[in-house]
């Protein structure tokens, strides 16, 4: 085997729109060979994020649950898009998280609706 010119390809996965609200996503490869679709530019600590919820990426792009207790203090994670999805009915799992889904509503709405809304034609009377 020779030396290879080039860096080692990484698994193509890019970005997918969430069929329930719209929302782009990182779709990425699993170690077990499907796809799941992470919440973008979203990387918490893994240690505020329950076990079987943390997404670790692997070198080679592809990501697996991290189950490990407790983990490195330092260690960061992914989370797939449905836990933040707006679109999808799901309890309140973190504080913070539910403070993502209500900004993700927020994002979809102004998404569909990029235009903000029209000044009254009357102004009421501010005294």
């Amino acid at each position: 085997m020779g030396a290879l010119e080039e860096k080692p390809r990484r698994l193509g996965g890019g970005q997918s729109r969430c069929p329930r609200c719209g929302l782009l996503g990182d779709r990425v490869a699993t170690l077990e060979h499907e796809w799941v679709l992470l919440e973008p530019d979203m990387r918490p600590l893994a240690h505020t994020v329950p076990a079987d919820h943390r997404w670790i990426e692997l070198s080679d792009g592809r990501v697996t649950v991290y189950g490990v207790c407790p983990p490195d203090q330092f260690q960061r994670c992914r989370i797939e898009h449905r836990l933040a999805c707006p679109a999808q009915p799901l309890p309140d799992l973190w504080p913070w998280l539910t403070s993502l889904r209500g900004e993700n509503t927020r994002r979809a709405e102004r998404q569909n609706n990029p235009e903000p809304p029209a000044p009254p034609e009357e102004w009421p009377d501010a005294g």
